[in-house]
C-alpha cells in the first residue's frame, strides 16, 4: 500500500472549535487503520528559518496560511488518499490540506522512557 504525506494548511489566526474538529479527524484515521503517523505543529510565530548562513525568526515564508501539521498515511492509491484528505477539517475551516505521495522515510527505532 502506498504512503502519502497530507500537509495541513490553517489560516493563522486561532478558529474556535477547530482543535477539537481535528481531534476528532485524528480519530477517525486511527479507527480507519490508515494512519501512520500525524503531527500538529506549534505556531508558526516559533518558528525559526534558515537560509544559507542566515537564521531569522519565523516561518520560511511569510503568507496567510500556514503549515499546522502534517500526518501521513496508507492508501492504495492517490484517489483513495485524496477522498482521506478531503475529510480534514481544514478544508472546511478555510484552510486546505495538500497531499503528496511519500518517496521515501525513517523512523528512528529509540528506546522506550520510563
Amino acid at each position: 500500500m502506498a504512503q502519502y504525506a497530507i500537509l495541513i494548511h490553517t489560516k493563522a489566526e486561532v478558529i474556535p472549535g477547530a482543535r477539537e474538529a481535528h481531534e476528532r479527524h485524528f480519530e477517525d484515521l486511527v479507527n480507519s487503520g490508515a494512519l501512520v503517523a500525524a503531527f500538529a505543529l506549534q505556531p508558526a510565530d516559533t518558528a525559526t528559518s534558515i537560509r544559507g548562513d542566515v537564521v531569522t525568526d519565523g516561518p520560511f515564508v511569510d503568507a496567510k496560511e500556514v503549515i499546522a501539521g502534517f500526518a501521513i498515511i496508507e492508501a492504495p492509491d492517490l484517489d483513495a488518499a485524496l477522498k482521506i484528505a478531503r475529510a480534514n477539517p481544514a478544508t472546511q475551516q478555510g484552510g486546505g490540506v495538500e497531499v503528496r505521495p511519500v518517496e521515501g522515510g525513517f523512523i528512528a527505532d529509540r528506546p522506550a522512557t520510563a
